[in-house]
């Protein structure tokens, strides 16, 4: 209001088309602006100060092409390195005395009319070879067994358990990972002697056991170290004990590690001479000391050896191949967050 007591009417701001009289929406907000279009901002030039993306030319392609196919033509060259021994002592397993002592394993390929599985029937006629085949699996089989079941159970007391010496305790099993089985050697064999365990199956087994658990516990300990602190402290909210959590969470989380130690160690076992050759007698050697004892008694009896050895080979190899899903996921556990 003016001094003459008119009222002065407030002019219109272009700039704040709210205080508009003409449009009769006065005090509403403005309509809102249609978004633009997907086509436009991916058309639209990258922000100033931003590099255009690159664009990867015809030299680019050829040379990950060339790359992928490298890598490629390694892999299929390193398998087949692996696989042509193996093949070669199949073939081998299948072809009489006579032929192995006038020509190579190669030979089948043109001719394998000339296999037969007639060593393999001798073989397991041969009662010495057959009780060293079952000897073996009667020492793999428990070992793999107790060192995975007291390695999970260390592993998850290390982990998630508190104790007194815990930390100096663990230590202690990380150190004897760096001790040779050679220095254990004498040691056992003079305290299995005066137990008289010395010369058999549990004697064997025993040893497995005491240098394949310190790299047993180290590894279950680390994976299950992993396992989120959340799903643990959610389980005991909900009332489980230890041994709950234990069977119904950590050891299925735990599988694919579980999986690739149990793997590795039974490999470890069968395909052991060392031990053997040293704690067990003639009544409980496994099936690598039956077959060097063969070789040292009848020189070059390929017709046992072959098939012998293949056979020592190929249980591993139907171990592997059974859990090799488990086994990938145990290596590449931790690789991918």
């Amino acid at each position: 209001m003016t001094a003459h007591g008119t009222v002065q009417e407030r002019p219109e701001n272009p700039e704040h088309p709210e205080n508009s009289g003409n449009s009769g929406n006065s005090g509403k907000a403005p309509a809102a602006q249609p978004p633009a279009s997907a086509a436009a901002v991916a058309g639209s030039p990258p922000p100033a100060g931003l590099p255009a993306p690159a664009r990867r030319g015809a030299a680019g392609r050829l040379t990950a092409l060339l790359g992928r196919t490298a890598v490629q033509v390694f892999l299929v060259v390193t398998a087949l390195v692996w696989i042509t021994p193996a093949l070669g002592l199949f073939l081998s397993s299948l072809r009489s005395e006579e032929d192995n002592a006038t020509g190579g394993w190669w030979e089948a390929l043109a001719e394998p009319g000339g296999l037969s599985v007639d060593n393999y029937t001798a073989l397991l006629e041969n009662s010495g070879i057959t009780e060293a085949f079952w000897n073996t699996v009667l020492i793999s089989v428990p070992t793999t067994v107790s060192v995975v079941v007291i390695a999970a159970l260390a592993g998850y007391a290390f982990a998630w358990l508190e104790f007194p010496g815990r930390d100096w305790i663990f230590l202690v099993v990380v150190g004897l990972l760096v001790v040779p089985v050679q220095v254990g050697l004498l040691p056992v064999a003079k305290m299995f002697g005066a137990l008289g365990l010395f010369g058999t199956i549990p004697g064997v087994v025993l040893f497995h056991i005491a240098y394949g658990l310190p790299f047993a516990i180290f590894l279950l300990r680390n994976y299950f170290a992993e396992i989120p602190r959340e799903m643990l402290e959610a389980a005991r909210m909900d009332g489980g004990g230890e041994w709950r959590i234990f069977t119904r969470l950590v050891l299925p989380v735990g599988r694919p590690a579980i999986a690739s130690l149990a793997i590795f160690q039974f490999l470890w076992v069968w395909n052991d001479m060392l031990v053997a050759l040293i704690f067990a007698d003639s009544d409980s050697q496994p099936l690598t000391v039956a077959l060097q004892s063969e070789m040292r008694q009848f020189g070059s009896n390929i017709e046992i050896l072959a098939p012998g050895a293949f056979l020592s080979l190929a249980v591993p190899l139907v171990v592997f191949f059974a859990f090799q899903k488990h086994f990938v996921q145990g290596v590449m556990a931790g690789s991918v967050k």
